[in-house]
C-alpha cells in the first residue's frame, strides 16, 4: 500500500521535485515540464535518447538519466502517458543539434502523445526518432502488438550507451530496434498495488493462485494459474522464453530478473538461484546479470524475467559503463562523448537548476502553456459563457463517478481513468476561464489543449483533441444552428479515430460518442431543438455505453486482458456518457431548447 503522500493529485509532482533535490548532481528539471534532463544539460553534436512513461515505476524512466543511459525522462502521472506537450518540451530543451529519440512501452497513450510530440519536432526541424520497445510475450502472439514492460531497461541502455559513444541518430536508432527486436520478458504477480489516497489494490490474488503475465501499470495477468514455488516459477518464466529465442542467437544472454515493487530481494534471489540452473542447463551463457527492482509498478507483488539476447554488438553496450541515481556500471570517467563540450553557459543554466529548490507543493510544478484568443464577436463570447458552463458541469459528474470509474478501469487496465479526467478537467475548466475574450471556439480550443496537457494517457490527448476539433469547426464569429453542433461533433469522432486508430466496436468511448452523434442528428433533423435533442441522444449514449460491457477490447490497455474485460463497461464510453448526460442539463438550463 502507497502510505506517504500529501494531495494524491500531486504525488507526481511532489516525487519529481525531491528526486531533483536528492540527484542534483546528475539531473536537473526541464523548465514548465515534467521532465528531467542530465545535469550538464545537452551536449552540441550528440543524439539525446529521451526515455518517459507514467510514473510509479521507479527506477524507470527518471532513475535512469545519467552517462551511459538516458539523456532525458518524461514523467506522467501514475501509470498514465505524460502528455504531447510534456514529451515536446523535453524533447526541444534536449537538443543538442544532432537529433532525439523518445523510446518507450508499447502502449496507445504513450503511443500518440509522444507521436504528436515527434512530429512537433521534426516540424521545427529537429531529428526526431521513435524506438518502441514490444518485450512482453504474453501481451500478443504479434510482436507489434505487445507492449513494453521490464525490457525497456535493456533497450533504453543499448541505445544510450551507443549515443554516449558518439553513434549518429540513424545507429542509434537501428541499435534500439535491433535490441528491442531481441529481448523478451514474461512475469508473474501474487499482489495488486494502490493508488496513493486508495485503500483497496488495483486487483487481488487468491493467496493460493497467481497472475501470469502480468502488466506494470497494475493490470492483472493474462492468465491465472496455481501458486508454484519459487524454482516451479523460474521453470516456467525460463520454459516460455526460450520458445521465442531469436533464430540467430548465439546463446549469449544480459539477464533481468525484475521486482515489482515489494517482492524482497531475497526472494529474487532465490528464484535466481534457479533460473541460472535452467539457463546453465540450456547452454546459455548469462552476462553480467542484474536481480533486483529495475522497472517497478508501486507496491505490487511480483516478479519478471528478461532474456536481451546479446551477439558482439549488444553485448559491448549491455556492458558498457553507466552512472545514473538508481543504475551504475563500470567506470564512466572515460566515457565523454564526441562532438563539443557543453558551453559554460550551459552548465552553469544546469548547475543553477540543479541547486535551485523544488518547485512549491503549493503551485502546479507544470504551467499550462499560453494559447493566443482569437478574436471573436460579441455573440460567440456569450455563448463561450454556456461553453465553460458545461465544462464546469462536465467536471462536477466525473468528480462525482471518479471512484466508479476508476473501479470499472481496473478490470482489465490500470485504474486511473477517473483520476485522469478529473485532472484534465480541472485544467480545461481552469483554461477556460481564464481566456478573457474569447469566443465559443477559441474556449474550446484552449480547454482541449489544458485536458490534454494535464489528462495525459490516451483518454487525454483524445479528449483533448475533440474538444479542438470542435473548437474549430465552431468558430468565433457566428453563433452555430443545431446542424452545426452536430457536424463539428462529428469533426471530433473523425479526429479521436483518426488519432486512436479506434473504430465503433473496439469497446472505447467511439461506441457511445458515435451514437450519441447519430441520434443527436436525427433528433435534429425531424426538427427537434438542441437541448431537448440533446438530452435525449445523452440517453442513447448511456444505453451504448452500458452495452459495451458485451464487447472484447481490440486496442489500447485491456486489450490483452479481453476475457477479463467482458462484462464489464469500458470507462472512456462511460465517461463519455456521463459528460454528454450534464452538458443536456445545462443546454437546457441556460439556451431552454436552443442556441
Amino acid at each position: 500500500m502507497t502510505r506517504l503522500f500529501n494531495d494524491p493529485a500531486r504525488f507526481r509532482d511532489d516525487m519529481v521535485d525531491g528526486f531533483v533535490a536528492a540527484y542534483g548532481r546528475y539531473v536537473s528539471r526541464v523548465p514548465g515540464a515534467s521532465g528531467v534532463l542530465r545535469a550538464s544539460g545537452p551536449v552540441p553534436g550528440k543524439v539525446s535518447v529521451i526515455v518517459g512513461g507514467g510514473s510509479g515505476h521507479y527506477p524507470a524512466f527518471c532513475g535512469l538519466v545519467g552517462p551511459g543511459f538516458a539523456d532525458g525522462a518524461v514523467i506522467g502521472d501514475i501509470f498514465t502517458s505524460p502528455s504531447a506537450e510534456q514529451a515536446y518540451l523535453v524533447g526541444k530543451a534536449l537538443d543538442g543539434g544532432a537529433g532525439v529519440l523518445f523510446s518507450y512501452g508499447n502502449y496507445n497513450g504513450d503511443v500518440m502523445n509522444f507521436g504528436l510530440a515527434e512530429s512537433r519536432l521534426r516540424g521545427e526541424g529537429i531529428d526526431c526518432r521513435t524506438v518502441v520497445v514490444t518485450d512482453d510475450i504474453a501481451s500478443a502472439d504479434t510482436v507489434e502488438q505487445r507492449r513494453g514492460i521490464a525490457g525497456d531497461f535493456c533497450v533504453f541502455k543499448a541505445a544510450g550507451a551507443a549515443a554516449d559513444r558518439g553513434a549518429s541518430i540513424a545507429e542509434v536508432e537501428r541499435i534500439a530496434r535491433k535490441a528491442n527486436d531481441r529481448t523478451r520478458t514474461l512475469g508473474a504477480a501474487f499482489a495488486g498495488c494502490t493508488f496513493p489516497g486508495k485503500s483497496e489494490p488495483l486487483f487481488t490474488v487468491d493467496p493460493a493462485k497467481m497472475e501470469l503475465g502480468l502488466g506494470i501499470h497494475g493490470e492483472p495477468g493474462v492468465a491465472t494459474t496455481e501458486r508454484l514455488t519459487a524454482t516451479e516459477l523460474a521453470d516456467l518464466l525460463v520454459e516460455r522464453l526460450l520458445v521465442e529465442r531469436p533464430v540467430d542467437a548465439d546463446g549469449r544472454a544480459g539477464v533481468i530478473l525484475n521486482g515489482l515493487g515489494s517482492t524482497k530481494y531475497e526472494e529474487l534471489f532465490v528464484v535466481w538461484k534457479a533460473v541460472s540452473a535452467r539457463l546453465a542447463a540450456a547452454g546459455i551463457d548469462v552476462i553480467s546479470p542484474e536481480v533486483g527492482e529495475l522497472v517497478t509498478s508501486l507496491d505490487m507483488a511480483g516478479c519478471s524475467l528478461t532474456l536481451h539476447w546479446l551477439d558482439d554488438e549488444l553485448a559491448e553496450l549491455w556492458d558498457a559503463p553507466a552512472d545514473t541515481p538508481a543504475f551504475r556500471r563500470g567506470d564512466v570517467s572515460g566515457m565523454a562523448p564526441r562532438g563539443v563540450a557543453p558551453s559554460r553557459e550551459t552548465q552553469a543554466t544546469a548547475a543553477t537548476s540543479a541547486a535551485a529548490p523544488p518547485t512549491s507543493s503549493a503551485t502546479p510544478a507544470v504551467a499550462a502553456a499560453s494559447v493566443p484568443v482569437a478574436e471573436a464577436s460579441v455573440e460567440s463570447r456569450e455563448l463561450a459563457r454556456t461553453v465553460r458552463s458545461c465544462l464546469a458541469a462536465m467536471l462536477a459528474t466525473v468528480t462525482e463517478h471518479e471512484g466508479h470509474l476508476g473501479d470499472i478501469d481496473a478490470v482489465a487496465g490500470d485504474g486511473d481513468h477517473g483520476r485522469g479526467m478529473l485532472r484534465g478537467l480541472r485544467a480545461a475548466t481552469q483554461a477556460a476561464d481564464d481566456a478573457d475574450g474569447a469566443g465559443a471556439g477559441g474556449t474550446l480550443r484552449v480547454a482541449g489543449d489544458a485536458l490534454a496537457d494535464n489528462g495525459g494517457g490516451s483518454s487525454g490527448v483524445l479528449w483533448g483533441a475533440m474538444l479542438r476539433a470542435i473548437g474549430d469547426t465552431i468558430g468565433d464569429t457566428d453563433v452555430p444552428d443545431a446542424a452545426t453542433v452536430v457536424a463539428a461533433l462529428r469533426k471530433g469522432a473523425d479526429t479521436i479515430a483518426e488519432l486512436g486508430g479506434a473504430k465503433p466496436g473496439d469497446k472505447t468511448l467511439l461506441d457511445a460518442l458515435v451514437p450519441f452523434i447519430d441520434a443527436l442528428g436525427d433528433e435534429v433533423t425531424t426538427g427537434a431543438g438542441l437541448a431537448a435533442a440533446w438530452r435525449r441522444a445523452a440517453e442513447v449514449a448511456m444505453t451504448a455505453a452500458e452495452n459495451t460491457s458485451q464487447l472484447r477490447p481490440n486496442i489500447g490497455r485491456a486489450r490483452p486482458l479481453a476475457e477479463k474485460s467482458i462484462g464489464t463497461p469500458d470507462p472512456g464510453a462511460v465517461s463519455l456518457a456521463l459528460c454528454a448526460t450534464a452538458v443536456g442539463a445545462v443546454l437546457v438550463e441556460d439556451c431552454g431548447g436552443e442556441l
